[in-house]
């Protein structure tokens, strides 16, 4: 019983350099979805608190707290440990970055300057894992809705 049409699933971007929020919101603005930017793997967390997120592009060199962090902290939290994370990388980066993403339970790998059809590929198939899930999750409750109903209606036979 939901009104009206069903609220866009959001993507959380997160990269300390304005230029790369400006690039990622024009590669995913084609998409069906809410962008939320971050600037630092500080306000990422407070942002993933706040919200439900489809997935999160994280960029691993930052200051301060780095996307290796973030990952590990967002994949620590009961709240967020199943949120999948597309990690951004430079291509100038060391060869260990990818499994080091991967060993902190990172979902996928884009190396910048990235192939905005990749990209958007990529997301897309994250937002339509998160969207199925949603629908599933509003049928159980349905389905636990009737049968709390229908013992309500026939109590002890």
């Amino acid at each position: 019983m939901s009104g009206g049409a069903p609220e866009k699933s959001a993507i959380l971007i997160v990269d300390d350099m304005e230029e790369n929020l400006i690039a990622l919101e024009a590669v995913l603005g084609p998409l069906d979805l809410r962008l939320v930017r971050a600037h630092s793997g500080e306000e990422a967390l407070k942002a993933m608190l706040r919200q439900d997120f489809a997935a999160v592009l994280l960029d691993i060199l930052m200051p301060g707290m780095d996307g290796f962090e973030t990952a590990a902290t967002i994949k620590r939290l009961d709240q967020t440990k199943d949120v999948p994370i597309i990690l951004l990388t430079g291509e100038d980066t060391d060869s260990d970055y990818a499994y080091r993403g991967y060993a902190i339970g990172a979902a996928d790998f884009v190396t910048k300057p990235f192939d905005p059809w990749l990209l958007r590929t990529k997301v897309n198939v994250f937002l339509e894992l998160h969207r199925k899930n949603r629908r599933l999750a509003e049928r159980v409750a349905e389905l636990e809705r009737t049968v709390d109903t229908l013992r309500t209606a026939t109590p002890g036979e």
